[in-house]
């Protein structure tokens, strides 16, 4: 059986961790073998590149729009020939916390790197591996940024732990594009849109600022039918 490959997308604050972990918990609750990963990472290179990429922009001021480009694509080679491949030849189910639109939102409609260069780093790193599903978490950047900012002051305060509230997961610092302005916020919002209009059979939109239970289960309603056709 081949495997099943979903990718949950979405800009920052949408909730795509919290629902790429919630859909990994109910397949395995269905008795499936899923792969939990996320990008940039996934392999002992990858999560070095993480560091790197997601680190606060004064950490690395210089980079250029190009090198993050490479060194994403270089990340993402490893982790497709290393995990991802493996695991869906396998006949696993591989959830993914970003994947190729992430560059084409950010990099491409976000930082203007042309779309044509992307796509040619994006095939060569992947081998023209795409999802069978993505889903994209929509909700408008000031929103977004707004819920990013009240889960940091939760985590600051010490109350989300306590409260039950698991916040942001990323580690300290690595909040690069966190620190983006509102029109490059906005810029990769459209960029998500325009990929997901123009596959629509590939792609689900779900309102990012529904109730986090309602969009795990519109998410699995697809998700579902998908297995049934495996």
């Amino acid at each position: 059986m081949a495997g099943l490959f979903i990718v949950l997308e979405g800009g920052e604050g949408s909730g795509k961790t919290t629902q790429a972990r919630l859909l990994y918990s109910r397949l395995l609750a269905e008795g499936h073998a899923p792969l939990l990963l996320h990008e940039p990472g996934g392999t002992p290179l990858g999560e070095q590149v993480r560091r790197l990429l997601m680190a606060e922009r004064g950490s690395h001021p210089g980079m250029e729009p190009v090198t993050e480009l490479l060194l994403f694509s270089a990340a993402r080679a490893e982790l497709v020939s290393k995990v991802l491949r493996p695991a869906l030849d396998g006949g696993r189910a591989v959830v993914c916390d970003r994947f190729t639109p992430s560059t084409i939102a950010y990099q491409g409609y976000g930082r203007g790197i042309p779309l044509s260069t992307i796509h040619t780093l994006n095939r060569l790193a992947t081998g023209g591996l795409a999802s069978d599903l993505t889903v994209l978490l929509d909700i408008p950047p000031e929103e977004a940024l707004t819920r990013v900012s009240a889960q940091r002051s939760l985590l600051v305060e010490g109350q989300g732990e306590a409260s039950g509230h698991s916040g942001r997961q990323d580690q300290e610092g690595l909040r690069r594009f966190e620190q983006e302005p509102l029109a490059f916020q906005r810029k990769v919002r459209q960029g998500y849109l325009k990929q997901a209009k123009a596959d629509p059979a590939r792609w689900l939109v779900v309102d990012g600022s529904l109730p986090s239970e309602r969009i795990g289960e519109v998410v699995w309603e697809r998700v579902k039918g998908l297995l049934s056709k495996a």
